[in-house]
């Protein structure tokens, strides 16, 4: 019985049928074992019902536009044209967003004025909340002197994601625009953050806010990533 439940898991990941010969992109198609399309049909449909609702419709319009016009059509095929701050701005503009808001991490505050000026020179209200802001100490959360990162004897104050987000819900933001926060700090940000949000940029602090670097190295100078736990 636990292996038939472990079958069963959804793996999209790990399938390994032509593209168009799976299920998803073909009516006719197969899955796996575990293919959601398959074998998660209830909840297949009420995530289909959400899409009635006429705002939810529409936003979802909205993207799957944004999606479409990412590509072109050459001759010599299709290919990819816009980066993600392009679209950031476009589909902020498809859905009559005037007011944005960026939650952003203090190491990349270069960045924050940056994308801040693209934005404004867009026509768009800005709206930037540091994460050092209230600047409440760590100990505040239980951190320890020895687990400071300036030191033990230093005053150092913790990343405060949860007051980001209701500072950007309390300016009525249009969207939320997520740059940068730690592992964690982010998934905080993300639970209380009460307006809609996306994301334009992920911490990593060794490979240029790029992780996927690490995966595409995964084979060589990073294979321990790889590494089976023991």
């Amino acid at each position: 019985m636990e292996k038939e439940r472990h079958d069963l898991i959804p793996s999209c990941a790990s399938c390994n049928l032509e593209i168009m010969k799976r299920i998803c992109f073909n009516p006719e198609g197969k899955g796996t074992k575990g293919c959601p399309t398959l074998t998660r049909d209830q909840v297949l449909k009420e995530g289909n019902r959400e899409y009635q609702e006429p705002e939810i419709k529409e936003f979802a319009r909205q993207a799957s536009l944004q999606e479409f016009e990412c590509f072109e059509h050459v001759p010599d095929g299709r290919r990819t044209k816009n980066p993600r701050i392009l679209e950031l701005i476009q589909f902020s503009q498809k859905c009559g967003y005037k007011k944005l808001g960026i939650a952003f991490c203090g190491g990349l505050a270069n960045e924050a004025r940056m994308l801040t000026e693209v934005l404004e020179n867009k026509g768009f209200e800005v709206v930037s909340v540091r994460c050092k802001i209230g600047a409440t100490p760590k100990e505040r959360i239980g951190i320890k002197p020895e687990e400071k990162i300036r030191g033990p004897d230093n005053y150092e104050p913790m990343c405060s994601p949860i007051a980001q987000a209701e500072v950007l819900n309390a300016e009525n933001v249009d969207l939320a625009i997520m740059l940068g926060l730690c592992i964690g700090h982010d998934t905080l940000f993300i639970r209380y953050c009460r307006v809609p949000m996306t994301v334009i940029a992920v911490k990593d602090r060794v490979t240029g806010h790029n992780p996927l670097a690490a995966l595409y190295l995964s084979s060589s100078y990073y294979a321990r990533l790889m590494t089976k736990a023991k």
